[in-house]
């Protein structure tokens, strides 16, 4: 398999060409072939539009599609190519998602076990230099470093749907209403 790291480093520049924030490079397996996703946002709203993803598609095909002509293709093999939005229960991939997501609900993955668990659930508390805060629903609260994290992504509760800001808010307090011959004409 490729190296992700190689990949990033490729990405990252195209992201940052479009004013997008890479939260994630990584491989998917698929029942057909591997998926290539990558997951950027908006730094203003967290988000990215379909629009985006296109571009940010677009720009990494040609980038992959010129180093193929050069013999130099970052991918030797069959695969998908995926980009996207993080979305709302969105992965925690960098150190400031969790001061970004402070007092919402996570589920950490673990390297090594802290309190005897491998998966910490519970609320973050914040991130102390490199140690993840979070209060454990079933041990309290617990601290682990960012190095110990295998993966980790926001719950999806009220609380984070409230907080997470719309893509775009045009037009939505627009309605146009339409008598029956205006829609016949």
């Amino acid at each position: 398999m490729t190296d992700i790291a190689t990949l990033t480093n490729l990405i990252k520049p195209e992201a940052d060409a479009l004013g997008f924030d890479l939260v994630r490079v990584q491989f998917v397996s698929g029942a057909e072939e591997p998926t290539l996703q990558i997951m950027a946002e908006r730094p203003e709203t967290g988000q990215l539009g379909i629009d985006d993803c296109a571009a940010l598609s677009r720009r990494i095909s040609a980038k992959f599609d010129v180093m193929e002509e050069e013999g130099r293709d970052p991918i030797d093999y069959a695969y998908r190519l995926e980009v996207s939005s993080p979305g709302i229960d969105r992965p925690l991939t960098r150190a400031r998602d969790y001061e970004n997501w402070t007092g919402y609900e996570a589920r950490i993955s673990l390297i090594e076990a802290v309190a005897g668990k491998k998966q910490l659930r519970g609320l973050l508390e914040g991130l102390e230099g490199d140690i993840i805060k979070i209060d454990d629903r079933e041990t309290g609260s617990q601290e682990t470093p960012l190095a110990n994290v295998h993966s980790a992504k926001l719950i999806l509760t009220d609380a984070l749907i409230a907080a997470t800001i719309p893509v775009s808010t045009a037009g939505a307090d627009e309605i146009e209403e339409q008598t029956l011959e205006e829609q016949e004409d």
